[in-house]
């Protein structure tokens, strides 16, 4: 996609000063945030992670409560643990809530550095038309107001959207940085796993882009690729009965009978034609899952589709009329764009593609199987990757 003819001029004025510009809208954006919300902002979900992390920063562990069957707020937190222990460090610090909500926005500023650098090596390394690609892709993720004002709530989406796009910028760079490099993307992996109960998806896109990787460079490389291909089907039980643990605190087959697109309410339910045949007691939630698709096949297939179309919309009717009119307008075509740079061979290498392609349809795949909630927490963790394809769409044609 070529940039309108009028527009040129202007970016060729603002291109050497691109990087102050990006830091300047950083800090106002993160002044209107924590205006908006006035000072850190605890939310629904942000007690079950202040409960364990403050044990944590008392105790360095967590001490359990009397009646010994109350064991939730720990089972829940298991799923959390690298955002319990960034709060538990600075409630430790003695910085209190506004110790976390900076310390969030720090992360998310670096985040927002990394992923600069990560397109700018993508697009070729380049300080010239290549510049392009990284300053639009900072630039959406800056301004973008799904993905900054989780910076100064209490919850775990800000640092889970930093730890992946530090994820995928450690990924480029391991392209060339050697052993350190692949170390800190392991390290990195680790912590975005630890995040939250879908964190897994990062270092199954990476490990796909690492498939990429071996198969692109031919030879006896491709053999690996073959060989670890088959350890991922031997695997394949060990990774279902993860996947099992990770769902204990989950009830997917009871939102499956509501009819559920959005978690807790029924706007644009699916509703079924035909009484729906229920799993037994006793079985574990992948097990459950499995009987309830064999036994409702084309519900649960109405179902999927409509978390899919509700995830990647982005027009629930809670949303403001102009927050429906950014998706619909703004949004929608980077998709587009972004599908194209995917596709597009030799344009960006393909590694990277496979990674920056397999986020947001891996986290797709986690909301058809779960449930989609009203608000974004779910896609504004995989918009970074779509910036950044939609980006390297752009730059390639100027």
């Amino acid at each position: 996609m070529r940039l309108p003819d009028f527009v040129r001029p202007l970016g060729q004025r603002l291109m050497p000063h691109h990087r102050w510009l990006l830091l300047g809208l950083w800090l106002l954006v993160q002044a209107a945030c924590l205006l908006k919300t006035h000072g850190p902002h605890f939310a629904n979900d942000s007690d079950r992670y202040l409960e364990y992390a403050d044990m944590l920063a008392r105790y360095g562990h967590y001490r359990f409560p009397a009646d010994p069957t109350d064991t939730f707020v720990y089972e829940h937190g298991q799923r959390y643990l690298t955002y319990i222990w960034f709060q538990a460090f600075w409630l430790w610090l003695g910085t209190g809530w506004w110790g976390i909500a900076l310390g969030q926005i720090a992360v998310s500023g670096l985040a927002a550095t990394a992923l600069y650098d990560a397109v700018r090596r993508l697009a070729g390394g380049a300080l010239g038309a290549n510049a392009v690609a990284p300053a639009l892709a900072a630039a959406l993720f800056v301004l973008w107001p799904d993905v900054q004002h989780f910076n100064t709530y209490l919850l775990t989406e800000s640092l889970f959207i930093s730890l992946s796009v530090l994820c995928c910028w450690a990924f480029v760079r391991a392209r060339t940085g050697g052993w350190p490099a692949m170390l800190l993307l392991l390290g990195l992996l680790g912590l975005t796993t630890l995040a939250r109960p879908n964190g897994f998806v990062l270092p199954a896109a990476a490990a796909l882009a690492g498939w990429a990787a071996l198969w692109q460079r031919g030879g006896r490389a491709r053999h690996l690729a073959w060989g670890a291909a088959g350890a991922a089907v031997l695997a394949l039980p060990l990774l279902l009965w993860a996947l099992n643990h990770q769902l204990q605190s989950f009830f997917l087959v009871e939102t499956y009978a509501r009819g559920e697109l959005m978690f807790g309410t029924q706007v644009w339910a699916v509703h079924p034609t035909s009484p729906l045949a229920l799993p037994p007691a006793g079985m574990g939630q992948v097990g459950r899952v499995a009987w309830f698709a064999a036994h409702n096949p084309g519900f649960l297939l109405r179902l999927m589709l409509g978390k899919l179309l509700v995830f990647f919309g982005s027009v629930k009717p809670y949303y403001s009329l102009s927050h429906r009119l950014l998706s619909v307008l703004v949004l929608w075509p980077l998709y587009g764009l972004a599908v194209r740079a995917a596709f597009r061979r030799q344009a960006v290498w393909l590694p990277a593609r496979v990674l920056l392609l397999a986020v947001p349809l891996l986290q797709a795949a986690v909301v058809m199987l779960t449930v989609d909630d009203w608000d974004v927490r779910f896609l504004a963790p995989v918009l970074p990757f779509v910036f950044a394809l939609a980006s390297l769409s752009i730059s390639n044609e100027q």
